[in-house]
């Protein structure tokens, strides 16, 4: 059953994958909190593994940075291997003064600067939004534990070097931060009929350059994003 993308068989996948950018945190996460972690997909040096958190069969592997790349291998993931639910783990730049490095944002939904939703041929600008549900589960189980955290609407954009002064703009429309994969996958999964949601830790300020997470306080932001995402997967 392998993809042009994918190197794996049907059943591989579980029905929920987590979805990093980087193959090395996938590895980290099956090493460090999936029990009988198996590699499922290696095709590219695309870490997948499948394993089982608190007794829930659960899926992680790396979609790599920005939306064309998510867009194929959440399509993938969502068209050939029975996945339901993909939930996007990873960082992004804040823009209120009232967020700080180190807080998570739940991206309910997602605008960008990208034409991926050109592709549907849609009569007007899709709004790409996540799946209450998986949205309302992040946001019961951080309210539970007392983590700092922030709910709304991101920017996916194309362009990680914006030397144009986008940012206020984008900040004057309410958005809280700035990534680049969430819209794809919102996008991907609406015209799937699945489901997504992407929970971001905040790595660094575009207020304020100056204030980014050191090595240490990435280490804690993280383990706290995916310790919430591997709690809400079904």
């Amino acid at each position: 059953m392998s993809t042009v993308h994918i190197k794996a068989e049907k059943g591989d996948f579980a029905k929920t994958v987590l979805m990093p950018g980087d193959p090395q945190r996938s590895r980290f996460i099956a090493e460090n909190y999936l029990s009988d972690a198996r590699l499922v997909n290696n095709l590219r040096g695309v870490c997948g593994y499948t394993g089982y958190y608190k007794g829930k069969r659960v899926s992680v592997m790396a979609s790599g940075m920005g939306q064309p790349s998510m867009g194929i291998y959440s399509y993938e993931l969502y068209s050939f291997f029975d996945v339901e639910n993909i939930i996007r783990i990873g960082t992004c730049g804040c823009y209120p003064e009232r967020i700080k490095p180190g807080d998570l944002i739940i991206a309910v939904g997602a605008s960008s600067d990208s034409a991926f939703a050109a592709r549907y041929d849609l009569p007007g600008t899709l709004s790409a939004v996540a799946d209450f549900g998986l949205a309302r589960d992040a946001y019961d189980y951080c309210v539970s534990r007392g983590i700092r955290f922030e709910v709304g609407s991101v920017l996916s954009s194309d362009i990680f070097y914006d030397d144009n002064g986008h940012a206020e703009k984008w900040a004057k429309m309410g958005l809280l931060g700035v990534e680049m994969e969430s819209y794809a996958l919102y996008c991907t999964a609406a015209s799937l009929g699945k489901k997504a949601l992407a929970i971001c830790t905040v790595s660094d300020a575009l207020y304020d350059s100056s204030l980014i997470l050191s090595p240490e306080e990435r280490e804690t932001g993280l383990k706290t994003m995916i310790e919430a995402a591997l709690e809400i997967a079904r």
